[in-house]
């Protein structure tokens, strides 16, 4: 059994049982990643796959338990390969951080400048998403952590560490209506056009719940992924905007105004999530604590070592 016959299994799955796709993403070619995969079925002796003809369907109940397996050992073969990095070159290699663009945009930059400056040979990449893809890019070892919202519910084949709560407020343009009330209330949002976050973003189901509990239903003209172009459409005068509390700056936002809504809205927990069982590199854990100073090394490597 060879890894590079795994490496063809996992990402023959991943890339939805297509051989041809699995062979581009491993550039590698087809008869190749066929090959890899025949000879692994003939060692074990099972199907791992279901077939139509030459078109595989899906997994067969030996092949659920044996991609786990082959999963994991290919996780522990590039935890090899970290230890082996750690020892030999403790201040250079790569760190790949999947996030939303809220946080990409707002939260990470100070985070990313000290980072960059304490470690200049570690090479840094954002990944951008939504919160079950970033879940995704980690489960699948395309980004060694995820920091978005809403993710613990997504994947228990990660850990997931709550980092801090975010509070939502509302936009608006300057001499809005809103900015006169004294107290906001749902009532009140309700009269008037919102604009906010996509679905998979921010809760917001968590959002529509609200206005639902009250016996109201919000009008929502516009959503979108990046928080910057909500904000230039209530600029525009499109309609209001609920968001993010981070994502605003006064100094920057100058057509804007914030009015808070955490008391309208339940916060949504930011999480940190990493792979069961990962071996993180030295900088990765200064990264984390950079990111969230409460979470510790020795709490982080406890829980990763938990089975």
């Amino acid at each position: 059994m060879k890894l590079e016959q795994l490496r063809a299994l996992c990402q023959i799955v991943a890339q939805g049982y297509s051989v041809s796709r699995a062979a581009e993403a491993l550039d590698a070619p087809q008869p190749g990643v066929s090959r890899h995969l025949r000879g692994l079925e003939r060692e074990l002796g099972v199907d791992i796959f279901r077939r139509n003809r030459k078109r595989l369907l899906g997994l067969t109940a030996a092949g659920t338990a044996i991609v786990k397996v082959a999963r994991r050992m290919l996780e522990d073969a590039e935890a090899l390969g970290k230890i082996g990095r750690e020892f030999s070159a403790s201040d250079s290699g790569n760190l790949t951080v999947a996030t939303t663009h809220t946080q990409s945009r707002y939260a990470l930059p100070g985070v990313v400048q000290r980072f960059s400056a304490r470690y200049p040979k570690v090479r840094l990449m954002l990944r951008q998403g939504n919160p079950a893809e970033i879940v995704e890019l980690v489960r699948t070892g395309e980004a060694d952590l995820c920091i978005g919202s809403e993710s613990a519910e997504v994947a228990d084949d990660l850990l997931f560490f709550p980092c801090y709560e975010l509070r939502r407020i509302v936009l608006t343009p300057p001499r809005h209506a809103l900015l006169r009330e004294r107290r906001l209330t749902l009532e009140a949002l309700a009269r008037y056009p919102i604009i906010t976050y996509d679905p998979p973003f921010m809760g917001r189901s968590k959002l529509v719940q609200a206005f639902e509990s009250r016996g109201l239903s919000p009008n929502i003209v516009l959503s979108a992924t990046d928080t910057d172009v909500i904000k230039s459409y209530v600029e525009l005068g499109l309609g209001i905007a609920i968001v993010a509390r981070l994502a605003f700056d006064p100094a920057r936002d100058r057509k804007l105004r914030a009015i808070d809504a955490g008391h309208l809205f339940e916060s949504n927990t930011i999480h940190l999530g990493l792979r069961r069982n990962d071996y993180l590199r030295s900088y990765l854990y200064d990264f984390i604590e950079m990111y969230a100073p409460g979470l510790r090394r020795q709490d982080v490597e406890k829980a990763l070592a938990a089975r």
